[in-house]
């Protein structure tokens, strides 16, 4: 009972308090910053005071990636026919509404990488029916490397695409090595036409240990005890060769 009526007393001193700092102070308090909070500002009334409900971003646009990555497809005109009715000449002479449907204006994005690689193609091939040299190959792979760069700037989550790229990536660079090494000059045609910038491979490096000498020096050791019983075993078999041939001259 006591304790009830000493909480009593001190609600009731608190509120007049309350009262007494809202009626003389010339800035309001209980009021909302609207630096903190987006909604209006609430202010309090004599013996009272608002507070204001929470302010929750649920609703929060997603960022946009403001990427510069251009497509390789960018330069192919919507007017362009298609590869398979680029040689008909009827198509020519057709209405603007069949051209239309022909044209690359409607076309799937398979149509429109098909084209590109016809286009690298006859920039790399030695001949018209040159469909299989490393120069076509490097071509080929080139157009579809690039195809899965554009992918994963827009979906940099897709790792199944993003692996085919990188063994994409690793077959050119061994067709590139290898035409390097056989035929240079058209090595440096293939990256000059297609725009290839070719990076040489680290060098191997390991750092030295003494665990590692050891067993360095242990395999030395037991390469050149293998080589000297290879070599015993030959001498051996020339021995008993020339053996058998001297006694087959003796029995002739």
């Amino acid at each position: 009972m006591f304790t009830n009526i000493g909480l009593r007393t001190v609600l009731k001193s608190s509120a007049g308090v309350l009262r007494e700092l809202c009626s003389a102070a010339p800035v309001k308090p209980w009021t909302c910053s609207s630096v903190l909070l987006s909604g209006p500002r609430v202010s309090c009334a004599a013996g009272s005071f608002a507070v204001p409900p929470p302010v929750r971003h649920y609703a929060r646009a997603a960022k946009k990636r403001n990427t510069g990555f251009q497509s390789q497809l960018s330069d192919l005109p919507p007017t362009m026919l298609k590869n398979e009715y680029s040689d008909i000449p009827l198509v020519q002479t057709t209405d603007d509404v069949v051209k239309r449907l022909l044209s690359l204006e409607l076309a799937r994005h398979s149509d429109k990488l098909r084209l590109k690689k016809e286009q690298l193609i006859a920039k790399v091939q030695r001949d018209e029916n040159d469909r299989n040299s490393e120069e076509v190959r490097v071509a080929i792979l080139t157009a579809r490397i690039r195809n899965y760069q554009e992918h994963l700037q827009t979906h940099p989550k897709d790792k199944a695409n993003k692996r085919r790229m990188l063994m994409a990536i690793d077959r050119r660079k061994k067709l590139l090595k290898h035409l390097r090494l056989v035929r240079y000059d058209a090595f440096v045609k293939v990256c000059k036409q297609l725009g290839i910038t070719y990076t040489f491979p680290p060098e191997y490096y390991r750092r030295v240990t003494r665990r590692w000498l050891a067993k360095k020096a242990f395999c030395i050791k037991v390469y050149k005890e293998v080589q000297k019983q290879k070599a015993e075993q030959r001498l051996l078999m020339k021995e008993r060769l020339a053996s058998a041939t001297t006694d087959a001259a003796k029995t002739q």
